[in-house]
């Protein structure tokens, strides 16, 4: 151990919380420690630029379950990553982050900025690692804090402590997993559980809505088994979409995105029970979705207030499957019986009925969103993963209500455009095997368009389908709205194909929806990435763009 330097320590103490992929972008104050890590067996995926590094170390982590690593060096290598460290901490997304810092016995470096404060503005922790014989306990604890708080966490090393000899102890601590509290699963307290049940008991048209906490809590079955047992429909959260997707009575996704049949639903329902939802506002679209209803929360931190605004009247504290099944099994013995809300007709009405049903007038040679995105659902094989980014398209592409949890992937608490490329690459690491299938529009994928390089370079299988309306989307629709110019928010239609082409990859443009079936086995037999450019008519506008703006200047 004397013979070794501080980041050669350092490596083995990520390696030590069993780090085996990481998405870095190298420079002074970071490549010593990431090129010995890689060295000792860490996968690394370099990108092109540091921002694509932490957000696909976000989907890593979300698709893996484990707790995602990037690493960029110091000053503007930081600065870069400002936009996906708040993505990170809305979407409670366990990083952890190696930075560099400038070098301590410097006067003046002018890459030098004070660090911390950057990163604690986006709401996540900076830890700087100024003390060699501290930094591997201060490793270690850093994964603990990632995990259990469930956000980033930056670690600041100068650069020149990097480099010194180690002198400090010849063993490890214990990493995180060895000393990180066992939660068994929490039960429900019973007489909340007996408010809870009589006031399911009482409800005419319940809507059972999972989040990711009832993912995480494998309580999926549970919830079906609830729902059916009192007559209640299902749907879901962005985020769980696809979680009921084999059952008749899911609604889908509850909010903003939500279906005409839906908000019908939705409409009706006089109590909703959010099974490990965080009752954001988009999941409620505001209060516009279910007014009327009661809402009973079931979560192990319920809250009555959510993003400023009263969210449930009723809490459950405890484990999604273990409170739900208990609920089960305290509304059979109440007697509860399903009323009369599941029919044939309504299970009929959610197989058949368009998302969206709004007239649009589609221009010569264009083709409707709506139409592709039911397209590209029924042509892609079921066992693909499915990657959807943000913008005006995203929209779309969640009404894919057959396509299971586990293999769509969204991430967009933050609502910012420009990580799908990323966000694909990070599913693409942490799900080897497999195609790749990222959703984006022109505006969000020209944003690090560069990082096609990189998915050649590292062999990764994505297709990337992107609707290409020549704008950023959903500013041209408010602008319209307004009656203003949309002038700064049109761009034109540039040869996507022909970029993707560029950087050694297979790319085209779809003008035929009936020829997706062969472009998908031609995919399938290519050896990597590919660009599908679907030219889309801009007139057609998502029912959360005219909700929003209802009433405005046309």
């Amino acid at each position: 151990m004397s013979e070794k330097h501080v980041y050669e320590v350092l490596a083995d103490a990520f390696l030590q919380e069993e780090v085996r992929d990481c998405f870095a972008l190298l420079g002074d104050a970071n490549m010593n420690w990431a090129t010995d890590m890689a060295g000792k067996g860490c996968r690394f995926v370099y990108v092109r630029d540091e921002h694509c590094a932490v957000s696909a170390a976000m989907s890593y982590a979300r698709a893996s379950g484990k707790t995602g690593v990037a690493s960029v060096t110091c000053g503007p290598g930081l600065t870069q990553i400002l936009t996906a460290l708040p993505a990170a901490v809305r979407a409670r997304i366990p990083l952890v982050v190696f930075a560099g810092e400038a070098p301590l016995k410097a006067n003046w470096y002018n890459q030098a900025i004070e660090q911390s404060g950057f990163v604690t503005a986006c709401g996540a922790a900076y830890h700087p690692l100024h003390h060699p014989a501290r930094m591997p306990v201060q490793v270690r604890d850093a994964f603990l804090q990632a995990a259990s708080e469930q956000r980033p966490v930056v670690l600041g090393v100068p650069m020149d402590i990097q480099h010194q000899p180690w002198s400090g102890a010849a063993e490890l601590p214990a990493p995180s997993t060895a000393i990180r509290p066992a939660y068994a699963p929490l039960p429900p307290n019973p007489d909340e559980l007996e408010q809870a049940a009589r006031l399911i008991a009482a409800a005419k048209r319940p809507i059972v809505m999972a989040g990711l906490g009832a993912v995480r809590a494998q309580a999926g079955p549970a919830c079906r088994a609830l729902a059916e047992s009192i007559g209640a429909l299902l749907s879901t959260t962005l985020p769980a979409r696809g979680l009921f997707c084999e059952d008749p009575f899911n609604l889908n996704v509850a909010g903003g995105f939500s279906t005409e049949v839906a908000r019908d639903c939705f409409s009706e329902a006089d109590l909703v029970i959010a099974v490990g939802c965080s009752l954001a506002a988009h999941n409620a679209d505001a209060g516009k979705l279910f007014p009327a209803s009661k809402v009973l929360q079931i979560d192990l931190n319920p809250s009555a207030v959510s993003q400023g605004r009263v969210a449930s009247q009723h809490q459950l504290c405890g484990d999604a499957r273990l409170a739900v099944e208990a609920l089960s099994e305290r509304l059979t013995a109440l007697g509860k019986k399903p009323g009369d809300w599941r029919s044939e007709d309504l299970a009929r009405r959610i197989a058949t009925s368009p998302a969206d049903s709004h007239p649009f007038e589609i221009e010569p040679n264009l083709l409707d969103p709506r139409d592709v995105a039911a397209a590209l659902d029924a042509a892609l094989p079921m066992d693909w993963e499915m990657v959807n980014s943000s913008g005006h398209c995203s929209y779309f592409f969640a009404q894919m209500p057959r396509r299971p949890q586990e293999r769509f992937h969204t991430i967009r608490e933050f609502g910012a455009i420009g990580n799908g490329t990323s966000y694909a690459m990070g599913v693409a690491q942490a799900r080897p095997g497999g195609p790749v299938v990222l959703f984006d529009g022109d505006g969000s994928f020209l944003m690090h368009v560069q990082e096609l390089e990189t998915m050649k370079r590292h062999g990764m299988k994505i297709l990337i389908c992107v609707m290409n309306d020549g704008a950023y989307g959903s500013e041209i629709h408010k602008l319209r709205s307004e009656g203003l110019s949309d002038e700064g928010a049109v761009f034109g239609r540039p040869d996507l194909g022909a970029i993707a082409r560029g950087f050694g990859l297979e790319g085209q443009c779809v003008t035929s929806l009936s020829e997706l079936p062969k472009l998908a086995e031609a995919f399938v037999a290519s050896p990597g990435s590919a660009v599908w450019d679907f030219h889309v008519s801009d007139r057609v506008v998502s029912p959360v763009i005219r909700r929003s703006h209802a009433g405005k200047k046309a």
